[in-house]
C-alpha cells in the first residue's frame, strides 16, 4: 500500500467520524440543546473534533501494519437535560451519527454503482469504495450496543425501566466488555458490512 493510499485512507476516516460527531450535535441543537454551539463544535474543521491518538496515530498505525484503521474523533458534547423530549431526544441524537455515516455511504455507493457508464479511472474506485466502506462500518460499529457507542443510546432509551439494572451492568463493565467485543466479535460484523456494501454499490467487497 502506497503512501498516497494512506493519506486518502486516513483522510477519508477522518471527515467521516467528524461528520458523525457533528451530526449528533445538529439533532442536539434541533432538540433545544446548544451545548455544542456554545463550544465551538457545529463545524466541519476537523482540527476542532480531532483527537490526536484516535483520529491520526492509531489510524494510521492500523492501515500500515493491517491494511485497514479504524478511529474516532472527541465526542461532540451535548447535555440531555437541555432537550425538550429527553427521551426521544436522546434516541435522534444518538441516531444522527449513524444516520449520517449510512448516508454517506448510500450517495457514494449509488455513485459507484453507475459510474461504470462512464469508464472512470481505477483510483476512482479506490477513494469512492473507502468512503462507502468506512462509512458503512462506522455505522455498523456504532450501532453496538455497548457504552459508549451509539447502539447503546439507542437500545437504552428504547427499554423499560424494569432494565434498569441490565443497563447499569453495561455500563459499569463497559470498557472491558467493548474491548472484549473488537478482539474476540467484531468479525461477526464483516458480513453485514459485505451485505451492505454490495446491496449498495452492486460490487463485492
Amino acid at each position: 500500500m502506497g503512501a498516497t493510499d494512506a493519506f486518502f485512507y486516513i483522510a477519508i476516516l477522518i471527515m467521516s467520524v467528524v461528520i458523525h460527531e457533528v451530526s449528533h450535535g445538529f439533532v442536539a441543537l434541533y432538540f433545544g440543546d446548544q451545548t455544542a454551539k456554545y463550544v465551538g463544535r457545529l463545524t466541519l474543521n476537523p482540527l476542532k473534533h480531532l483527537d490526536l491518538f484516535g483520529s491520526v496515530i492509531l489510524p494510521l498505525l492500523l492501515y500500515i501494519s493491517a491494511g485497514f484503521a479504524f478511529g474516532w474523533a472527541r465526542p461532540v458534547p451535548y447535555n440531555p437535560d437541555n432537550l425538550r423530549n429527553k427521551k426521544w431526544g436522546t434516541f435522534f441524537v444518538a441516531s444522527a451519527g449513524v444516520l449520517a455515516n449510512l448516508l454517506i455511504a448510500v450517495i457514494f455507493g449509488l455513485i459507484m454503482r453507475f459510474s461504470p457508464a462512464f469508464s472512470p479511472p481505477e483510483s476512482f474506485y479506490f477513494i469512492v469504495s473507502t468512503i462507502v466502506i468506512i462509512n458503512i462500518a462506522l455505522a455498523v460499529f456504532n450501532l453496538v450496543p455497548i457504552p459508549p457507542l451509539d447502539g447503546s443510546k439507542i437500545l437504552f432509551t428504547l427499554l423499560p425501566a424494569s432494565f434498569n439494572s441490565f443497563t447499569a451492568f453495561l455500563e459499569q463493565y463497559s470498557l472491558i466488555l467493548l474491548i472484549a467485543f473488537i478482539f474476540f466479535f467484531s468479525g461477526i460484523l464483516f458480513p453485514v458490512l459485505s451485505f451492505l456494501f454490495s446491496f449498495i454499490t452492486g460490487f463485492s467487497l
